[in-house]
């Protein structure tokens, strides 16, 4: 009781004084230098730049900010010269604890006060797409959790040291790590997590498990530190050891200690998310294993059951093997490094061994089999899927939930690594059940058909596919079948991106791009002939096209993106830019090596862009919102200070000039390379001409070793030097 009392007495003392009320205000106003100044989040989606941003700021910001009160306070009595007289009214451990309950409840005080001010704030920037549940996770788990941080980081250098300015200095160099060296490791960022994105319209739950994980990680690892730095307060005059050598001797203040380090070190090391793959990116073991001899695949049939609230999944898979060589033999499976596995042939069970080995995120299991003539396998396997070590700066993906999903090859079933196809190849069925409002879509020429309606709401959906691996969405989606370029396009968008389709009119473009590239230059080389499904993937920072369908990444439609001027006039023309990129981009690829250098998809995109515009609007429309504004931009470039004296350019801080240089790269790429374009077009005869060009171009004979579209390939096709489209 006596320890209540104090903590609230403290707790009104801190709040009474005018240095708190200015932390908790400057903390409040801190997220809106993630609106112009720290942008860790640099995806185009409205919650990357309108929410991630800001809490992350807000976080960083609020953490030194209490971290400098922290000190502050704990030194008050040292400063004031009556530290002898409270140490012989109150125990200094039993004050260290009061001080550090009054700071981390200040510290809720400064979260919920922040919020408040940047709910509307947050509501208004980002528009149709907000949701309370994203807006309260991000505050709480980006800024919310980074104030006790940085208190327990500050408490323990106070305590350690009892210097204010050796305790700021120590504090500085822990946050310093955080924000500079180790930003890109998603373990050590302890002040401000490793988020590269937010989904506008699907969910952040697999992003918001792993900041958890990281903050409560943490959380332990800084609670012992500073449990450890209490044993260390000072009494009886003694110094830090001698302190140190009194406290141990109640057991229970170091048995805490030691119990916080411990767990939070076995935390750390025992992380569910991301896998241990071979760190070589050319390591290619599990492609190089030898085939079973006289063993051949017949089919495999799959069951698959995701549970979307515990964003894991477990599956089922029954194998058939033809086994003609009469001996024994081992199969070896990919699977997500996640996932556990049991085995049975023929309802045995047979062991199944983890070897240890993972690569290009598989884990390599074996399962040795017998001689029979025709084997059945069955697969019983799941868990918590594992992303690749690769991508640990990119996290959120693979996101399992209500409104979406992603499954990929040994995260959908076990994948297949040393047994040849039979004369079938690898014929499969697929059944998973799904919450009844999404939609099934393997990623492929397969359509999926529900099979079953069950009780409780959810649906079996089942599909067949003949290959090694397979890709599977699932989510909340609308479909609009659209009629064009000969083919039945099948166009999936997340529900809750709805208005913003309807309000760029994705219907229309889809029409207008499939229609003029198929006339143009040809068909999609990944199109079935009769359909292509167009998939809107979660943000995912690229995307890819298989027969059948191609991804479109979510960032890519984004109410910003769409109101990107350099991409077209209106909302629309940018929708109709961004699809035109499955022609220039997917269909063609381009090396984007050289970023000095005009030449990119975005060039051909834009040109491609203004003749569908010039078609549907007429050519004063297409040259007063393209034509012209590309030669403004050009204009400008050229009489920029940098351009014309480059040396300078290198003797900037490598942020300006990292800015500087995107910036020069996005008019390069917009703005320049379409004039160098159009002024090509006028060179070999007008736009039929050009269209003929790029038509043999887009149809060319691809080289595999190197497949991108050059340069100087455009350039010898029509018959020009780099010197002729010079705009000098």
């Amino acid at each position: 009781m006596k320890t209540l009392r104090l903590f609230f007495l403290e707790l009104g003392r801190l709040l009474h004084g005018r240095l708190t009320w200015l932390v908790l205000l400057l903390t409040a106003v801190s997220p809106a230098a993630g609106l112009v100044l720290y942008k860790p989040a640099d995806a185009a989606t409205m919650l990357s730049m309108y929410l991630a941003n800001p809490a992350l700021a807000g976080g960083a910001a609020g953490g030194i900010l209490f971290a400098l009160l922290t000190v502050f306070e704990l030194d008050r009595a040292r400063r004031s010269r009556t530290e002898v007289l409270t140490d012989a009214v109150v125990s200094p451990h039993a004050m260290a604890l009061v001080r550090l309950l009054a700071m981390l409840t200040a510290a809720g005080l400064a979260t919920v006060l922040t919020m408040l001010v940047w709910f509307p704030v947050s509501r208004w920037l980002i528009g149709a797409v907000f949701t309370g549940t994203d807006y309260v996770l991000a505050y709480l788990l980006f800024l919310g959790l980074a104030l006790p941080l940085a208190i327990l980081t500050a408490g323990a250098a106070y305590q350690f040291t009892r210097r204010t300015d050796l305790s700021l200095v120590l504090f500085a160099a822990f946050a310093g790590l955080s924000l500079t060296v180790w930003a890109d490791d998603w373990q050590l960022c302890w002040l401000n997590p490793c988020v590269w994105a937010m989904s506008d319209d699907f969910t952040n739950f697999r992003l918001f498990r792993t900041a958890a994980y990281v903050r409560l990680t943490w959380l332990g690892i800084l609670a012992g530190v500073w449990a450890v730095s209490y044993l260390c307060i000072r009494r009886y005059g003694k110094g830090p050891l001698g302190s140190l050598a009194r406290s141990v001797r109640r057991v229970w203040r170091p048995v805490i200690a030691l119990a916080l380090l411990a767990c939070s070190g076995t935390a750390y090391a025992a992380q569910p998310f991301f896998d241990n793959s071979n760190p070589d990116l050319s390591a290619m073991h599990l492609y190089e294993l030898d085939y079973a001899e006289g063993v051949t695949f017949l089919d495999r049939t799959v069951q698959v059951y995701p549970d979307t609230r515990a964003g894991t999944l477990e599956g089922r898979a029954v194998y058939r093997f033809q086994n003609t060589s009469g001996e024994a033999w081992t199969v070896y499976f990919g699977v997500d490094p996640g996932y556990d596995l049991t085995a049975s042939v023929d309802g045995a069970a047979v062991p199944a061994v983890r070897t240890g080995y993972e690569e290009s995120n598989m884990a390599l299991w074996e399962i040795a089999l017998p001689a029979d003539q025709e084997i059945e396998l069955t697969l019983e396997y799941g868990g918590f899927p594992r992303d690749w070590n690769l991508s640990s700066t990119m996290q959120g993906d693979p996101e399992i939930s209500e409104i979406y999903l992603c499954l990929e090859n040994q995260r959908l079933f076990p994948y297949l690594l040393n047994v040849l196809p039979g004369e079938e190849g690898y014929p499969t069925t697929v059944e998973i059940t799904l919450p009844g409002a999404m939609l099934a879509i393997p990623f492929g020429t397969s359509q999926a058909e529900v099979v079953a309606e069950h009780a409780d709401g959810t649906r079996t959906w089942r599909y067949a596919s003949n290959s090694t691996g397979g890709i599977l969405y699932a989510g909340d989606y609308v479909r609009q079948d659209i009629e064009a370029g000969g083919i039945t396009i099948e166009f999936y968008y997340g529900r809750k991106h709805q208005a913003v389709m309807e309000a760029a009119g994705a219907a229309d473009a889809v029409r207008a791009v499939v229609d003029y590239c198929t006339e143009h230059y040809g068909a999609l080389s990944f199109g079935t002939g009769d359909t292509l499904k167009l998939i809107q993937s979660r943000v995912a920072g690229g995307g890819y096209a298989v027969d059948g369908a191609s991804l479109l990444n979510e960032d890519n439609f984004t109410t910003v993106n769409l109101d990107d001027r350099s991409k077209g006039a209106v909302p629309g023309e940018t929708f109709i830019h961004e699809l035109v990129h499955q022609w220039w981009g997917l269909g063609n690829m381009f090396d984007v090596g050289d970023e000095t250098s005009p030449w990119s998809s975005e060039g051909l995109t834009v040109y491609t862009t203004y003749r569908i515009v010039k078609e549907l609007y007429g050519s004063d429309y297409a040259q007063k919102y393209y034509v012209d504004q590309w030669q403004r931009d050009v204009d400008d470039y050229y009489l920029n200070f940098y351009v014309r004296h480059p040396e300078y350019l290198e003797k900037l801080p490598e942020t300006e000039r990292l800015n500087i240089a995107g910036s020069l790269s996005g008019v390069r790429h917009y703005s320049e390379m379409p004039l160098k374009l159009l002024k090509a077009e006028q060179l070999v005869g007008g736009e039929a001409a050009m269209d003929q060009i790029l038509h043999n171009l887009f149809n060319r004979e691809i080289d595999p070793m190197y497949p991108y579209l050059t340069y100087q390939e455009f350039l010898d096709a029509c018959h020009l030097t780099e010197e002729e489209l010079d705009l000098g």
